[in-house]
């Protein structure tokens, strides 16, 4: 059963609270840190990284502006992979790491099946580079330049493509389907004014997160202070 605590125990136990007025300074310290939190948090939930498009850029398919390596990914069940560094990739990201990589380069991995191509919580179009193994879960595509595999990743990641999408119950975008997305492509100079601009606020949006995190444990560290002895 429930072990009892003799009434007398608690009615005499002394909480080593400090003396009201460190008490008090103590609160309004945190009221300020849950502010900045606040504030902070408005930022980075608010913030989407927008490309505004311009009626004059040429419009061209997706497939015309990369080579699709899909043919050569490889898909290995979990019980036939061997355990290693290099990062195996499927629709939303890293699933496993593997002994043996495949590919080796700049990519542009976009997922090509799963509830997230609707949902959209992470993002479904994402950069991956150096030594990696990716699955049939993610398309697979690469881009003479960096700058325009940027821009791509920010726009796929900014439009609604549920036109381009197949299967209620399990969605999919298909290759044949993902190289007909029409793509606003303005001249290389400006793709690469516009993917600095918006790494710019990226890197600010980070600082808020950054932010977040260590008003956060200035807070802990102030509640720490009131049960800590006077």
């Amino acid at each position: 059963g429930l072990q009892r605590v003799p009434k007398d125990f608690v009615s005499n136990f002394q909480f080593p609270l400090p003396p009201l007025s460190i008490q008090q300074q103590i609160v309004s310290k945190i009221e300020s840190y849950q502010k900045i939190i606040d504030g902070a948090k408005q930022v980075t939930e608010n913030y989407k990284p927008q490309i505004d498009i311009d009626a004059s850029w040429e419009m061209k398919k997706l497939g015309d502006l990369c080579e699709n390596l899909d043919s050569k990914r490889k898909p290995v069940t979990k019980s036939d992979r061997s355990s290693g560094k290099y990062p195996y990739y499927g629709a939303s990201g890293i699933v496993d790491y593997v002994e043996d990589f495949i590919f080796d380069g700049e990519y542009l991995l976009v997922s090509e099946d799963g509830a997230n191509l609707l949902a959209r919580v992470t993002p479904i179009a994402f950069s991956i580079s150096g030594k990696n193994w990716v699955n049939n879960h993610a398309h697979l595509l690469e881009f003479k330049n960096r700058a325009t595999q940027t821009f791509i990743e920010l726009y796929l990641n900014s439009i609604d493509l549920k036109n381009f999408i197949t299967g209620a119950a399990q969605p999919k975008l298909n290759q044949a389907a993902l190289n007909s997305i029409p793509i606003p492509f303005p001249p290389l100079s400006v793709q690469q004014e516009i993917v600095k601009r918006i790494e710019e606020e990226q890197a600010l949006v980070n600082s808020n997160k950054k932010l977040i995190e260590i008003f956060e444990q200035k807070i802990k560290d102030e509640i720490n202070k009131l049960w800590s002895s006077p």
